[in-house]
């Protein structure tokens, strides 16, 4: 009877600590800036760029808040480039209901991880459509607004079915299954996110590209 209730005691104890720790492991950490995007292959750590790109990171948290993002395809995707997605058409040629923004050139580096807004030729036409850069990508730096990166879990985007051909059209493409802004998801990050507030965005990359079977 004793050791009944010493072993429940034990147990109490460590569930409440996990809890505890769950709780505080991102204490002060500005969730509103965080997103996860999920597919298949795994959950991915999104951090936004609020000071970077305003206009388009409220644009971002908007989509996800309606769900806009849940289902849509990754369209395009070129191996060594990057990821495209965002578009409810699929085609590459579609976007959301609301007005195209305002081009919000930073000096964030298209390094690993590094997701921009995707656009026509003209500067000022992004909507809803964004790519992740599978390496680094250098020829893009302050043509194609920076919004975010991911932070989490890239070794899934590494995952997302390639395209063919230079123009990287998918064959029975990936999804993304649902993306979230952190604050509002009822899942507790289980990692700490202090090293990736905004300001960290150029930390080193790594400089091999994973190997694609």
């Amino acid at each position: 009877m004793i050791r009944s209730f010493i072993i429940s005691a034990l147990l109490l104890i460590i569930g409440v600590s996990q809890v505890s720790a769950e709780g505080t492991v991102n204490k002060g950490v500005d969730l509103e800036n965080f997103l996860y995007l999920d597919t298949k292959y795994g959950r991915s750590v999104i951090v936004l760029y609020p000071k970077k790109a305003p206009k388009h990171v409220e644009r971002v948290r908007k989509l996800v808040r309606e769900g806009f993002y849940d289902g849509l395809v990754f369209h395009r995707v070129l191996h060594g480039f990057m990821a495209q997605t965002g578009d409810p058409t699929g085609t590459g040629t579609g976007g959301s209901d609301y007005p195209d923004l305002r081009a919000e050139f930073n000096d964030v580096l298209y390094n690993r991880g590094v997701i921009g807004a995707a656009r026509t030729q003209n500067p000022h036409s992004a909507n809803s459509q964004f790519f992740i850069t599978f390496q680094a990508a250098h020829f893009l730096n302050g043509q194609y607004t920076v919004w975010g990166k991911v932070v989490h879990g890239m070794e899934f985007i590494d995952k997302i079915k390639r395209g063919r051909g230079q123009s990287g059209t998918v064959d029975n493409p990936d999804k993304i299954v649902k993306m979230e802004v952190i604050a509002d998801s009822k899942d507790s990050p289980t990692i700490s996110l202090r090293n990736f507030v905004p300001g960290f965005e150029n930390a080193p990359r790594k400089k091999m590209l994973p190997r694609i079977e």
